[in-house]
């Protein structure tokens, strides 16, 4: 099945169209942005990326640094793949793919230094503020990882403390307390190779027929703050210089939409 798709995805690539009718194979689909659509959590955000959907969460908590990091807040990144988004995700704990999205996000964010993580420091090493982010897919037509990263990013943008009377948090009672954020806007942007051809957002039926993909996170000064491969396809580094690039344009692009 995935070598005729794979077949089909090279003819079509072959002739600059994609499965969806798209003329360019650095095209997006369409994407939209919407922030605070929870009432309960601290900051969150909508993105739809064609028929893909994603939640991102934010919850503020008082928490026991880490040991290593005894005056650093904490960050805390989670991936929940619905059964109702795909048909392929099961019920339980996080498998392979939820986990290397909440990781591929967590680096992002850490590596870019986007959160000022020691003001978040209220007592060293006995409490600080903890940002937990929750990413839940609603509905799965490939591209899940960019889709999330990017709600991830726009609910942080829109993440406020909750009240904390220095002994206890009321939850529900939010201030207009920023969280905060520096402004190097890393953005994630995965590069995907068939054949000889590098491709973007790709839907359910391209995503089962790559060879290789190359997922890089970059700020607004094209500064690289984390990179992840997949696909059994081994890159070369011209390869690797021309996904980075690819991932810089693209990465402009979507800045623009947060």
């Amino acid at each position: 099945m995935n070598k005729e798709l794979k077949q089909h995805l090279i003819l079509a690539l072959d002739k600059q169209v994609r499965y969806d009718g798209r003329k360019d194979k650095l095209a997006y689909r369409d994407i939209k942005v919407k922030t605070g659509i929870s009432v309960n959590a601290e900051g969150s955000a909508e993105v739809t990326l064609g028929k893909t959907r994603v939640y991102a969460g934010v919850k503020m908590a008082i928490e026991e640094p880490f040991p290593d990091k005894p005056d650093n807040g904490m960050l805390m990144v989670g991936a929940e793949l619905l059964p109702l988004s795909n048909p392929n995700f099961e019920s339980g704990p996080p498998g392979i793919w939820a986990t290397e999205i909440a990781r591929v996000v967590d680096r992002g964010i850490r590596e870019s230094g986007l959160i000022d993580l020691p003001t978040l420091c209220l007592e060293p090493g006995k409490k600080v503020w903890a940002v937990l982010i929750d990413i839940v897919t609603i509905n799965d037509e490939g591209n899940l990882l960019d889709a999330a990263a990017l709600a991830v990013y726009a609910a942080l943008q829109n993440t406020v403390f909750p009240k904390f009377d220095g002994e206890t948090v009321e939850y529900g009672v939010k201030t207009d307390k920023k969280l905060p954020l520096n402004d190097k806007k890393p953005i994630a942007v995965t590069v995907y190779k068939v054949a000889n051809h590098f491709f973007v957002d790709p839907n359910t039926d391209e995503e089962k027929a790559y060879d290789a993909r190359l997922t890089v996170v970059t700020s607004d000064d094209n500064t690289i703050c984390a990179m992840q491969k997949g696909g059994e396809t081994p890159l070369t580094q011209k390869e690797v210089e021309d996904m980075v690039g690819i991932a810089m344009d693209k990465g402009k692009e979507l800045r623009k939409l947060v």
